[in-house]
């Protein structure tokens, strides 16, 4: 009787060592891989410009080279900008190579009848004033008539001189100030020449790098907003092996050392190098389900695999020693 009652305590006795030694027999031994994913960073283009898609050059899962077209808003409003600018820039330019230079031919010519209308003056001052001169000394005209000539003779020389001045400055072109002026606008144009064909080129981008087109926003004929993304684009070298570490391993994952991973259909010795160790520790994410337990405190780090694989995938990572 004593002993059908000690049975049942014995076997929840039992049960209970049982399941406490599988619970806490995985954290003496070492864990044999590494869980993680194969994480993509997508790049979102879009045009700075809302206006319809003209072209759209490529499909959903295309593979794309660098510098390959991709897509096209309407140019129209982003292309008279530029029109504008270029018309300005060529203006200024102008302006600026004129004030460099002096009058016109037939503009120095009038000057130069300027000149040539003083001169006779001039000549016609001085006879007048040979005239009087002895007369006045002869007593035939008053004194004062003399200083008239000798007054109009000088007025007519000065009328020389100041032509001529008019002359040599009109040959010279525009002031230093006006010319640093005139320089200025030219480079002021030639800025906004500059971001207009930025501006021309954002709404027909092309791809920065190799990649794939992950998705497709808006085909031709949409409508699209500014700064909307058009399409996206997956790089090769923005897909990443991601998986985490636990703590007490840590020190051996170091920037640029490289590790072996694998993963499911996927060929023998894969390797990835590591470019990125998280500076802070976070606790297992609850999609990550390793074969064996181990520390919940773990660190995340990320490295780029030698083979082009798929976003999502899941992979595991043999640790380093």
């Amino acid at each position: 009787m004593t002993r059908r009652r000690l049975l049942p305590p014995l076997l929840i006795a039992v049960a209970a060592v049982i399941v406490a030694g599988l619970l806490l027999a995985p954290r003496f031994q070492p864990a044999r891989t590494l869980s993680g994913y194969i994480e993509g960073e997508p790049l979102y283009l879009a045009a700075p410009v809302a206006g319809t898609v003209r072209t759209l050059n490529v499909v959903k899962g295309q593979e794309v080279k660098a510098g390959q077209a991709l897509f096209t808003v309407d140019p129209a409003q982003v292309l008279s900008q530029y029109e504008q600018a270029s018309a300005e820039q060529a203006a200024a330019q102008a302006q600026a190579q004129d004030v460099r230079k002096g009058q016109r031919p037939v503009e120095l010519a009038v000057y130069e009848a300027n000149i040539a209308a003083a001169e006779a003056q001039a000549r016609e001052a001085r006879a007048t004033l040979r005239r009087v001169e002895p007369l006045v000394r002869q007593g035939w005209y008053a004194p004062a008539r003399l200083d008239d000539a000798r007054a109009a003779a000088q007025a007519a020389d000065a009328q020389v001189r100041a032509a001529r001045r008019q002359r040599d400055a009109a040959a010279l072109g525009a002031r230093e100030d006006q010319i640093r002026a005139a320089d200025a606008r030219v480079s002021q144009a030639q800025a906004a020449v500059t971001g207009a064909q930025a501006r021309l080129a954002e709404v027909s981008p092309t791809a920065p790098a190799a990649a794939r087109v992950e998705d497709i926003f808006f085909h031709a004929g949409e409508w699209a907003p500014a700064n909307q993304p058009i399409l996206s684009l997956l790089p090769d070298e923005r897909i990443k092996v991601r998986f985490f570490v636990p703590e007490r391993e840590l020190s051996a994952y170091r920037i640029g050392r490289t590790v072996r991973f694998s993963c499911d259909g996927c060929a023998k010795g894969l390797t990835a190098r590591i470019e990125y160790v998280s500076p802070r520790p976070e606790f297992t994410p609850p999609v990550i389900y390793s074969r064996e337990a181990r520390d919940r405190l773990v660190y995340m780090v990320e490295a780029r695999p030698s083979v082009r694989l798929n976003p999502g995938q899941p992979v595991d990572v043999e640790p380093l020693p």
